[in-house]
């Protein structure tokens, strides 16, 4: 049987949103399952041209910047003081700490926002795995300096990873190997020339699914310093398959 995964591009912006481009978000879908990963400022207004709160599977976050986390905030006030009636908490998968981020910001009074009404919290942890209606999520650390993730989901012959925010390492090279598509960040224009590198440059992007033996590269939270046909451009210089960019809006049938 074959698979009908896909990827919706909501929003691929760093650090704040542009003008018609949110921050980093995407919506995975296959069959009826749908899962939203990262929610960054501006998705969740996208991800409703496609599918309401109450009809999500899950939703998956990689770290906690704001600009891959932040409408978790405007969720939490739709899912419950709103016109969407959930049957359940939504599950959410995200880093250690997560659920008290949430509720440290959205808590006014002495009594603690009730953060779990609105989402079914489990922590990830490296190797973490879970099955979500028709689709397998397998989530490994990485490197940015702050926990954080990146993602390979599965169903049944396709495979889509996506990065996260990382600089380039071991764990993300493993993950996606063998991957339909990797969805892998592009923030920076250069490596550091001093300090931590945190970020891929579009080479990087390249060499990673190179490594991973990807069938096809899409170049996203493309910094601001480049556009995204320099990115797509200098990543194809390293990368023999196809090359796009995610664009805001954008759907990617994988495999």
């Amino acid at each position: 049987m074959t698979s009908d995964l896909r990827l919706t591009v909501l929003g691929s912006a760093t650090p704040y949103p542009s003008v018609e481009n949110p921050c980093s978000g995407y919506l995975v879908s296959n069959g009826d399952t749908r899962v939203w990963v990262d929610a960054g400022t501006g998705t969740l207004a996208e991800l409703q041209r496609h599918v309401r709160l109450d009809e999500l599977d899950a939703i998956w976050i990689s770290h906690l910047h704001a600009d891959h986390s932040a409408d978790l905030l405007t969720a939490y006030y739709g899912a419950l003081f709103a016109d969407v009636r959930l049957t359940a908490p939504i599950p959410l998968y995200g880093p250690r700490g997560i659920a008290d981020r949430l509720a440290h910001f959205l808590t006014n009074t002495s009594t603690r926002s009730p953060i779990e009404s609105a989402f079914d919290v489990h922590e990830l942890h490296d190797g973490h795995q879970v099955r979500v209606g028709a689709l397998t999520l397998t989530s490994r650390a990485v490197a940015h300096g702050v926990p954080a993730f990146a993602l390979r989901i599965e169903a049944t012959d396709r495979s889509l990873v996506y990065s996260g925010d990382t600089a380039p390492c071991a764990a993300l090279t493993s993950l996606a190997d063998g991957c339909d598509l990797l969805l892998c960040e592009a923030d920076s224009a250069q490596p550091p020339t001093e300090g931590e590198q945190v970020h891929h440059t579009p080479e990087d992007a390249a060499d990673t699914a190179d490594a991973a033996h990807a069938g096809r590269l899409i170049v996203t939270h493309v910094g601001r310093s480049l556009t995204p046909q320099q990115a797509v451009t200098r990543a194809s210089t390293r990368f023999d398959g196809p090359v796009d960019y995610a664009a805001p809006g954008a759907t990617f049938s994988i495999g």
